[in-house]
């Protein structure tokens, strides 16, 4: 099963270690990584920013390096489910309410009441959720179709019949 790293999260991570003079230019190519059209672009993306700044700033460009597979497995995806595989700040900002909400209530209620209001918060949330671009899509992904680059892998026995 792959696993994908939090871009958000991650480019975060890595500014942190950056003077704060030099975090515009490597959010800008970071931004390039994740917005190439294909895996081989991104990783070349990839190198061209290791290659400027791990001289200078070893310590951030590791972060990044170590989780490279991580990061670029959404291209393994349908390429328009590519929006929504790259973060997970949409379900941490619906939870950031619930767990707002729910510890000031602790002292006022019973468990249930707090339930009840927990599923009003996420009830309301949902209604502010961008729908998944490509949901008809999710029946191949879950059926373990290989995509490539966003692109679904034919098999090459369909391929010479076409």
């Amino acid at each position: 099963m792959e696993y994908q790293r939090c871009w958000v999260h991650k480019t975060a991570n890595v500014l942190a270690s950056l003077p704060k003079t030099m975090q515009p230019k490597v959010k800008a190519e970071l931004r390039e990584i994740w917005l190439a059209e294909s895996r081989d672009a991104a990783n070349d993306a990839f190198d061209v920013l290791l290659a400027r700044f791990s001289a200078k700033y070893p310590a951030a460009m590791k972060k990044l390096e170590k989780d490279r597979e991580e990061l670029l497995a959404f291209y393994d995806f349908p390429s328009e489910h590519w929006a929504s595989i790259r973060t997970t700040k949409p379900i941490e900002s619906a939870f950031a309410t619930v767990r707002l909400r729910s510890r000031r209530a602790k002292k006022c209620g019973s468990r249930e009441t707090t339930l009840s209001m927990v599923f009003k918060l996420l009830q309301s949330a949902q209604k502010s959720w961008n729908r998944l671009r490509g949901f008809d899509l999710l029946t191949l992904v879950v059926n373990n179709v290989q995509f490539q680059d966003g692109e679904q892998i034919h098999e090459a026995s369909e391929q010479n019949v076409a």
